[in-house]
């Protein structure tokens, strides 16, 4: 994993501040400051090398030339929430880019397509190899959607999870290595006893038959557990070494502890698919962190997605305002619930109010109104070429899939495809089509009109 240098870069970009500004890749322990907030459950919880000198001399007299036509600068619309007021309103971005992006110049024409029904609250999505999709049901049953659409019976040897508020079975991913191993990894809170739940992270291999899961082992456990039901964050995936990435919420009121590398709670942790600890990461001696801990300061991330370079994006749960996207990098704060975007939910300041502090990350962007991210995929497919590496987060208060197209490391544009409907989930299916777990119960593939 490398270092992006737009975050590097982040100090040198500073807008209207008067002092030299840290660089968010900072480690240095920020002074305890008073995290006291007001939390009630999310609202959205229960969104070419141009080669040649002719070309080169046409882009030194045209800086457009040959950019896909929603990158050209002149033609694109304003943001889709211009006219939207931001609910923590004397507030400045970090950086130009850091919110509110422009739109594309044209809005994309899709085509949208049931391709099944019948689910409850479908949590995660994972295409398999031959086809067919794996998908997590929020109330603890985990199916099979054949190429046709139909619906397994629950797979067998998924252990009870504990359904409550934003709690149950999450998140699903298979193993880089799928094909050989048929491990499935899936994400979900359980029962602690004493009323207290955690996530946890476990595997099973996929019986051949496609009805059960065998040998079902637990990888890693949050702690400690806590009396809440929300802010479990819980999502998967793997990086290209094949390591696995899990997200973690901080409970809704573990705010101490979001803010301390020792604890998983707020934080992305990074693990071998055993549950063992990669040795590259940050705090894998645990001298100054816990060894399975990559980022933390985070305050309820339920989207994830690898880039085409390998780095590991997610988009968090503001509270009324401060849905964040970054690019955790290893071994770094990132600032909840000490700095935010946003307002609390009674119009407040969370905490002193603070937007930036030295040695915690600045968010690459966010969102105030937040779309209540949930899902993300990059695109890889052929169906739509011009969104190539463009990311794509499912929007509960949205009702939509976001889709944030990057330029230099920072979002260039901002396209929302309405859905109509709370989207829960995202995958792109092997012939580039992109899914759509929708809280209708449906998986709704998008394709070119």
């Amino acid at each position: 994993m490398h270092r992006p240098a737009t975050l590097l870069l982040l100090g040198m970009l500073a807008v209207g501040c008067t002092n030299t500004e840290p660089t968010p890749s900072m480690t240095t322990p920020a002074p305890e400051k008073d995290m006291q907030t007001t939390d009630v459950p999310d609202t959205g919880d229960g969104v070419t090398d141009m080669g040649g000198s002719e070309q080169d001399m046409a882009s030194e007299k045209d800086p457009d030339a040959g950019m896909p036509q929603d990158m050209r600068e002149e033609e694109l619309r304003p943001n889709v929430q211009a006219d939207q007021q931001a609910n923590a309103q004397n507030q400045t971005p970090f950086f130009p880019e850091q919110t509110r992006a422009p739109q594309p110049a044209m809005s994309t024409s899709i085509s949208r397509e049931v391709i099944a029904d019948g689910l409850e609250i479908p949590w995660g999505i994972a295409p398999l190899p031959d086809g067919r999709l794996l998908v997590t049901e929020r109330a603890g049953r985990l199916r099979l959607i054949a190429q046709d659409g139909s619906l397994s019976d629950p797979l067998e040897g998924v252990p009870e999870v504990a359904a409550s508020g934003q709690g149950g079975l999450l998140d699903v991913t298979i193993s880089p290595s799928f094909a050989e191993d048929r491990l499935v990894f899936l994400s979900y809170s359980e029962s602690r006893g004493e009323g207290n739940t955690a996530p946890a992270v476990a595997r099973a291999t996929l019986a051949e038959d496609g009805t059960q899961l065998e040998g079902w082992t637990v990888i890693y456990r949050q702690e400690p557990p806590r009396g809440t039901s929300r802010h479990y964050g819980c999502r998967l995936v793997f990086d290209r070494s094949g390591a696995l990435f899990a997200t973690f919420g901080d409970r809704g009121d573990a705010f101490e502890e979001a803010q301390s590398p020792f604890s998983g709670i707020g934080a992305v942790i990074r693990i071998l698919p055993d549950g063992g600890i990669p040795q590259d990461n940050p705090f894998a001696d645990g001298v100054n962190g816990d060894p399975a801990v990559w980022s933390w300061g985070h305050r309820n991330i339920q989207s994830a997605t690898l880039d085409e370079d390998g780095a590991l994006w997610t988009v968090e749960h503001g509270a009324r305002g401060g849905d964040e996207l970054n690019r955790p990098d290893p071994g770094i704060n990132h600032g909840w619930p000490i700095i935010t975007y946003g307002t609390d939910y009674n119009g407040r300041p969370v905490g002193e109010g603070l937007t930036q502090q030295e040695g915690m990350a600045q968010p690459v962007y966010y969102w105030d109104p937040v779309i209540a991210p949930s899902g993300m995929a990059t695109y890889t497919g052929d169906l739509f070429p011009t969104w190539k590496g463009d990311l794509l987060i499912g929007g509960l208060q949205s009702e939509g899939v976001v889709r944030l197209k990057l330029r230099d490391g920072k979002v260039y544009t901002e396209e929302w495809i309405s859905m109509g409907v709370r989207v829960r989930s995202l995958a792109i299916a092997n012939d580039g089509a992109v899914l759509v777990g929708t809280d209708a119960g449906e998986i709704v593939a998008l394709r070119p009109e």
